[in-house]
């Protein structure tokens, strides 16, 4: 199972900036997807989770500015991320896990919000 993910770059604070992860390969049913970011020097950190019934949630500094959607079921998830802040800049790595709770990771994308 690889998951693919796209969409990160360089970006002013205030700009925007769509993730997309798309999963391909010998998949198990996927029950969740979801975004970590890793920023220099910190322990990677759950930013926001879909679940196959469409329940979400996000880390407490992303509510409001940051939307995951996508079909779990189809094995793709997107991350909308609005009012980027310098301190959102990180490597964002998609991830997912199947019914049989085996964890899959995606290669990371760099997000760098500065002016």
């Amino acid at each position: 199972v690889q998951l693919q993910a796209s969409g990160g770059g360089l970006v002013h604070p205030g700009g925007s900036l769509r993730l997309s992860c798309t999963a391909s390969g010998n998949i198990f049913s996927f029950n969740r997807m979801g975004w970590y970011r890793q920023a220099p020097g910190k322990q990677r950190e759950l930013v926001a989770v879909i679940t196959n019934d469409g329940s979400t949630g996000y880390k407490d500094s992303v509510k409001g500015r940051f939307t995951i959607s996508g079909d779990v079921a189809k094995n793709t998830v997107y991350l909308q991320m609005n009012s980027l802040k310098p301190e959102d800049t990180a490597v964002y790595y998609c991830n997912a896990r199947d019914v049989s709770s085996v964890i899959y990771w995606g290669q990371g994308t760099l997000v760098t919000v500065s002016s």
